[in-house]
């Protein structure tokens, strides 16, 4: 499996970004508010919206979102948002924090997961074999042969900061961060990140689920650092973190509040069916509209994965806010910013009084 989170995206271009899941309504219906919603790549990583679309709960709520602008990437988003092209975004917390800092002041609204799915650390299969079966033993030169070279997508990538941050929590036999023994350097996109490691040019990757499952089905690669599982999770970073979030302009929640409780709505309607629902009726959902270049068999797999990680609740905590704040400093933000500042939970508290039983 080669295609990726930031790596997937279908092409049918509108104003320079790819508009997915548009269609021609075969009866009239009553318009409702037109609104432009934007993640990175149609994943299950975004699942809420593709639910939320093909359930139609964006009409029940008065919006008609005809598709998504999906550009490739989070930074692409980022600047479809702040430049008026995408009123609404799903996507890396620290995104809206960017947009903030930069002067436009932006919100998140709710939190999809609690874990970050692309800081999984996996090492080349012959390391492995050596003894290389933890984040520690990345220090350890003789086992490694060398110096450990661990690839990011790009320095400053999302992979890059919960990279670092992982390998600084982690301290190696001399008591020093594992950080102070690695070089970092940027893989790129799937093809180069998994060919790196296959041909032995890179010791360890920072890896999407899709990637590491790719290294292990196919037995060059095995996970040294597991985000699935909590307990490793809550070792290194002392709890959840809102790691992908729905986010907006914060001058779109002052002229428009009732489409932004609309987009909240749908969106948190979506994760109460995702919860309850069976994978096969999910992947029946979603799979052929956003995820055909994906065999079904993937989808399943991305489903069951993401529900260990999914926040059912959407709340972002100012305490797990705090926690994230630790990792995005300096890396991602030059300073923090204070959680009053940069999240809007009153719409999640609408939106939960409202569908939940």
């Amino acid at each position: 499996m080669r295609v990726t989170r930031r790596r997937f995206l279908t092409t049918t271009g509108v104003a320079g970004f790819a508009l997915v899941g548009a269609r021609i309504p075969r009866v009239a219906r009553a318009a409702g508010t037109p609104v432009t919603i934007s993640h990175s790549v149609s994943t299950f990583v975004y699942g809420q919206h593709l639910v939320a679309k093909e359930k139609r709960y964006f009409e029940a709520e008065g919006l008609d979102v005809p598709g998504f602008i999906v550009p490739g990437g989070g930074a692409k988003v980022v600047q479809a948002l702040a430049a008026g092209q995408a009123m609404f975004a799903l996507g890396d917390s620290n995104h809206p924090l960017k947009i903030t800092e930069k002067g436009k002041d932006a919100l998140m609204l709710f939190a999809t997961d609690r874990r970050c799915t692309y800081a999984n650390v996996v090492a080349r299969k012959d390391l492995w074999d050596k003894g290389v079966r933890s984040v520690e033993t990345l220090a350890d030169a003789k086992l490694v042969g060398r110096r450990a070279v661990v690839a990011a997508t790009a320095i400053g990538s999302g992979t890059y900061v919960y990279g670092n941050y992982v390998l600084k929590q982690t301290r190696a036999g001399d008591g020093k961060p594992v950080n102070d023994h690695v070089d970092w350097v940027g893989g790129g996109a799937s093809t180069t990140m998994l060919g790196g490691l296959k041909a032995g040019r890179f010791d360890a990757i920072m890896a999407v689920p899709e990637w590491q499952w790719a290294a292990e089905d196919e037995g060059f690669g095995k996970v040294i650092f597991n985000v699935q599982d909590e307990a490793t999770w809550n070792r290194v970073f002392g709890g959840p973190i809102p790691v992908t979030v729905g986010y907006v302009l914060k001058e779109t929640v002052e002229k428009s509040p009732d489409v932004v409780q609309g987009y909240v709505n749908a969106t948190y309607r979506a994760q109460r069916w995702i919860k309850t629902a069976k994978d096969d009726e999910i992947a029946d959902l979603i799979h052929k509209p956003y995820m055909d270049t994906f065999k079904r068999e993937v989808v399943l797999r991305s489903i069951r994965y993401y529900r260990t990680v999914f926040d059912w609740d959407f709340t972002i905590e100012e305490k797990d806010y705090a926690t994230g704040m630790r990792v995005w400093v300096p890396l991602a933000l030059a300073k923090p910013i204070p959680y009053a500042k940069a999240v809007d939970m009153s719409f999640v508290r609408k939106a939960r009084a409202k569908y939940t039983s």
